[in-house]
């Protein structure tokens, strides 16, 4: 079984499972892999508030022991659709209370995972942007694999950042996290607008760095970039993992 840590947010873990069942080969329901999704939201600090300062409690202490309920349940492999628990502060601290667990579930990692995609259908580029939670943006957890992969990671500036992409994420009146289904019309327009920063920057595709931004950007092309969306990476890889014949072509 496939293992899903859901509720970081709510509606990304739905995201998720809904794309492993749009990337899965099936012609009826007993087809289809088996998943197992945990959405616990209240049990998980805030990503983004741990890596600021803004709450003490590693946030890996709690996905980790979903992961282990996860095991419990039958899960071999599992996805973290949370961009910003893979840095290294959070994910490592993950994988070393798996191992106090003496866990055997296999963690596939989102943002390694997502590179690798890159260089094997994008490695004619060479500019990547990213967009992101500020917590992702400040730790440079795209960026810096980005650039030890031989790409050229385009951020927005440090004031976009915080006065567009952040609060499309996390402003208590719109944002995406407090306005999912549906979104607010203003979130699309502050990814626009750093979005075409990123054009102008030179970038030639944009990641999707937070798992909410997908749930607003749903084409493949975004004002003439191609658009690369980490939980449909993930969600292919989990299927590779566990049965890869089940694993539609990439389009």
């Amino acid at each position: 079984m496939i293992g899903i840590v859901g509720g970081i947010g709510p509606y990304a873990g739905i995201d998720l499972l809904n794309k492993i069942y749009s990337n899965t080969l099936a012609e009826k329901d007993q087809d289809y892999l088996s998943v197992i999704l945990l959405s616990l939201p209240s049990s998980i600090e805030d990503r983004t508030e741990f890596l600021l300062g803004e709450v003490t409690k590693n946030p890996g202490y709690s996905i980790a022991k979903i992961i282990l309920r996860l095991e419990a349940l039958g899960a071999v492999v599992a996805g973290i659709p949370c961009n910003t628990a893979h840095s290294d502060e959070i994910f490592s601290l993950i994988l070393n209370e798996l191992k106090k667990g003496r866990s055997q579930i296999k963690i596939l990692n989102m943002i390694y995972e997502t590179i690798d995609f890159i260089k094997v259908q994008y490695s004619h580029f060479s500019k990547i942007g990213v967009l992101s939670t500020t917590g992702t943006y400040k730790y440079g957890i795209y960026s810096k694999e980005l650039e030890n992969n031989g790409f050229i990671a385009i951020e927005p500036s440090l004031e976009i950042q915080e006065k567009f992409v952040h609060p499309a994420i996390y402003d208590p009146n719109y944002g995406i996290k407090m306005n999912t289904n549906p979104f607010h019309q203003k979130v699309k327009e502050n990814l626009d607008f750093a979005i075409s920063y990123l054009k102008d920057k030179g970038a030639e595709a944009v990641i999707l760095g937070c798992s909410e931004i997908p749930l607003v950007i749903t084409t493949e092309n975004i004002k003439g970039l191609t658009v690369i969306n980490p939980t449909n990476v993930l969600a292919r890889r989990l299927i590779q993992y566990l049965n890869p014949e089940k694993l539609k072509p990439f389009k």
